[in-house]
């Protein structure tokens, strides 16, 4: 028989000062899967919902075949909860159910074990917790369905059977009575109570949408000694689980029961989105329903989509080329405005060529995806956008995250995290926040680690710098990233993204990037259009004067009204905190003719939702002031501890 071993993968990362744990899993597979098993693990502990990992150890270990022990999988049922309020009452009559009397004392155990590493240990009928460690806990290890040579295993953690494993091995261990779970996944809310005589029930809802915690309890029975046979028994016995079913048909009642029960719980959590539709250009006032308002979300911060000589441009575009682009660049869609628009944005950026895509979001996805592999390390902000951390993800590069804007935490993952290639990420004007990267710091940084720097101007373009050339002008630095990545969809009022840099960087991403190579070409009318709006970003300075004008006045006027708000960019947020407040502050200023988002969670952590205020160049002070007023007034009566 061939030989087994066992896996186990644990992933963390340092959050001021302290190790935090992200991901673990393990497997027991057969020798000739090990290599492919072990690639799996790591990948998923790189990559996970709960942040990007700085530490990540895989212990492999030999197991004898005549130690394991062979135990068949606990029953399953589902039980559908509308909340996870409901879904703690089934929690308290489980445990009725397996004859503990006093649930709601149990219950009240359950928070501390949402920062534990491992479970908690509980004697039900003294409440007294019997780990060795409380801060570790118990942790259930030694384990794995049974499975055959030269499976395949995904990335992605399966919930389900991993949970049916963990939770058959608990239940047969000796002293156990059952087990309460919720997951610390923020996106996973399904949790699970198990026993021997219930077998393992799934509850569909045990906490809100978003949440981070999650934490689990193993309620015993029985004397001292016994708790530590059991412990034994938990961490130290092999085991593999059989005859481990699919999920039951009675929760799969249809193949949309999983996209009803997310909608549902969107909307239960205030995190349901929807679209307002717009009957007139982008501007400084929008028409919506027939009704006039103020716009204060749109990224056409120079007030460039709807300008004259752009739509005039574009019209004389499609009389020349048509409409449609026919294929990707490398094929039929590459036209004369093409290649002059890539060298007008190099020329503006002072690199020495520029790549165009067909999006900032497939500018940075398609780029990071190419440059790096599995043999880089990259270390990206925390708060990157979802584009720089999906182009990280698809890389298969190991992904470590620095603190916010902190060159110093970024010198001390590098110098923990030893590299033979890498690359720092880094957002120039963040998009949520609006707060500035300490650019010249970033490059000396990479520069002395032999690092590739990629920098995103997406929100900087146009919009800092004397007159709006961004990061580099903002600064007074001559110096350019390896990969200068921006977007033609904000301050130039168009459509698509670019890389610029070296030429040889170019070359390589024009012929490695797929994002590139495999879609079709932005339409001629967009590009001309766009280089109508480089145009104007060049010879209409005023425009850039304005808006930091807007932006200053504008926090002057929060101020004035008691919100301590600072910003050198468009991007203004109002933190309110609960997503359910912010939408409400959002409807209140619709009412009063102002259209202004409410950004929440995933965009930004739950619990920290905002209005996302973006200034154009073409409010007026009248428009700035009377925003500024009715928001201080709500907040003031509405939100409490948002101000002195």
């Amino acid at each position: 028989m061939e030989k087994l071993y066992s896996l186990k993968m644990r992933a963390s990362k340092n959050v001021n000062g302290a190790s935090v744990h992200i991901s673990g899993a393990e497997k027991i597979v057969y020798a000739s899967d090990v290599k492919s098993f072990s690639d799996s693990l790591i990948m998923r502990g790189l990559n996970h919902e709960k942040g990007q990992a700085d530490f990540l150890n895989l212990k492999i270990t030999e197991l004898k075949n005549e130690d394991i022990l062979y135990l068949d999988a606990l029953k399953v049922e589902t039980v559908e909860v509308k909340d996870w309020k409901e879904g703690h009452e089934e929690i308290k009559k489980f445990l009725l159910e397996i004859g503990i009397e006093n649930p709601e004392k149990i219950m009240g155990f359950i928070s501390q074990t949402y920062a534990m590493r491992g479970a908690m240990l509980l004697d039900v009928e003294n409440l007294v917790r019997l780990e060795n460690d409380f801060l570790r806990g118990i942790r259930a290890t030694n384990m794995d369905q049974e499975r055959k040579a030269g499976e395949q295993l995904s990335c992605r953690k399966n919930h389900y059977e991993e949970a049916i494993v963990l939770a058959t091995k608990v239940a047969n261990c000796p002293g156990i009575l059952g087990e309460i779970c919720i997951s610390d996944d923020p996106d996973y809310v399904t949790g699970y109570v198990s026993s021997i005589k219930t077998g393992y029930r799934r509850i569909t809802k045990m906490k809100e949408m978003g949440s981070p915690n999650g934490g689990r309890i193993f309620l015993f029975r029985g004397s001292r000694l016994e708790a530590e046979k059991a412990i034994d028994f938990l961490q130290n016995q092999p085991v593999i689980v059989r005859k481990l079913k699919k999920l039951p048909a009675e929760s799969q009642k249809s193949r949309w029961s999983y996209i009803e029960g997310t909608l549902s719980s969107l909307k239960k959590e205030n995190l349901f989105r929807t679209t307002k539709a717009f009957s007139s250009p982008q501007g400084p006032h929008v028409k919506i329903g027939g009704r006039e308002y103020v716009l204060m979300a749109s990224n056409d911060y120079l007030d460039v989509a709807n300008h004259s000589s752009v739509k005039k441009a574009v019209k004389n575009a499609i009389e020349k080329y048509g409409f449609g682009s026919g294929g990707s660049r490398l094929t039929t869609g590459n036209t004369e405005l093409h290649d002059l628009l890539e060298s007008k944005i190099a020329q503006f950026k002072g690199c020495e060529s520029s790549l165009l895509f067909n999006t900032g979001y497939v500018a940075n996805l398609a780029s990071i995806s190419a440059l790096c592999n599995k043999d880089f390390t990259i270390f990206s902000d925390e708060l990157n956008h979802a584009s720089i951390i999906d182009g990280c993800r698809l890389s298969k590069a190991k992904i470590v995250t620095y603190r916010h804007n902190d060159m110093e935490d970024l010198r001390n993952k590098i110098a923990g995290n030893p590299f033979s290639l890498g690359l720092a990420v880094s957002d120039a004007v963040f998009s949520m926040d609006g707060d500035i990267l300490n650019y010249p710091e970033f490059l000396d940084v990479c520069q002395k680690n032999n690092l590739f720097s990629m920098v995103d101007e997406a929100h900087s373009t146009g919009v800092i710098g004397k007159t709006g050339r961004g990061i580099k002008e903002y600064w007074n630095e001559s110096r350019n990233p390896d990969l200068l990545m921006g977007t033609l969809s904000k301050a130039l009022g168009g459509e698509g993204g670019f890389v610029a840099g070296r030429r040889q960087m170019i070359e390589f991403l024009r012929n490695k990037a797929r994002g590139y190579v495999f879609s079709t070409s932005l339409s001629p009318a967009v590009i001309a259009g766009n280089l109508e709006g480089l145009r104007i970003l060049e010879n209409e300075t005023f425009r850039v004067k304005t808006l930091q004008h807007n932006v200053e006045f504008f926090c002057r006027q929060l101020t004035k009204n008691g919100l301590k708000v600072k910003s050198e960019t468009a991007i203004i947020p109002i933190v309110v905190g609960e997503e359910k407040k912010a939408l409400e502050l959002s409807e209140f200023l619709f009412d009063k003719g102002f259209y202004i988002s409410a950004i929440r969670y995933p965009t930004v952590a739950k619990g920290n939702a905002r209005l996302r205020i973006a200034l154009m160049s073409s409010h007026t002070e009248k428009e700035l002031s009377l925003c500024a007023c009715l928001i201080a007034s709500y907040l003031k009566s509405q939100v409490q501890g948002l101000f002195p």
